[in-house]
């Protein structure tokens, strides 16, 4: 089964199972922030394709938002604590090994944006679990790493949800009016 049919299989089950829509956004947003497990399950599609069911079923959007943040939140708090525990050994565990570019790369963003950094990469890719494990690795204050990462893992959660609520309310005025 392909991204595209897993995805699928996620927001028909979610469909299908609406009292468990909260609990699977809250797993999907933390692996999707989560050091090296982000890389291997791009879940950012199927939450908006749960956010698509916010406004075409009796899915709520509130504990589904919360479930998000506190996913995401949480994946990006144990990124930056794999990278404080961890330091220059993250860089010797795959698929760092497959791209050792990554962690300068990343090291030179956190340093040159600072806490706006972690909000930043929490919207970009490769970035979302890089970010907070290089600020880990670096020792980025912490009080000031979970400000960023809690309030960026809100915003982000709740942009995936209304991106897909829009998309579906859109087609579905499309289709009202061919």
């Amino acid at each position: 089964m392909g991204l595209e049919g897993w995805v699928h299989g996620v927001v028909n089950f979610v469909k299908d199972h609406e009292v468990w829509a909260a609990p699977i956004v809250g797993a999907l947003a933390f692996g999707e922030s989560l050091a090296f497990i982000s890389l291997l399950i791009p879940a950012w599609s199927a939450l908006i394709g749960i956010g698509a069911l916010v406004g075409a079923s009796d899915v709520k959007f509130w504990p589904v938002w919360i479930a998000g943040g506190l996913g995401a939140a949480c994946g990006d708090w144990l990124s930056y604590w794999i990278g404080y525990k961890f330091k220059d050994r993250v860089g010797d565990v795959w698929p760092l090994t497959r791209y050792p570019e990554l962690l300068p790369r990343t090291e030179k963003f956190v340093k040159n944006w600072g806490v706006p950094g972690i909000f930043i990469g929490r919207f970009f890719g490769p970035l979302r679990a890089a970010v907070p494990l290089v600020a880990g690795i670096f020792e980025m204050p912490y009080w000031k790493f979970q400000f960023a990462n809690f309030s960026s893992a809100f915003v982000w959660s709740a942009a995936l949800l209304w991106f897909g609520d829009v998309i579906s309310r859109v087609i579905a005025w499309f289709w009202t009016v061919i």
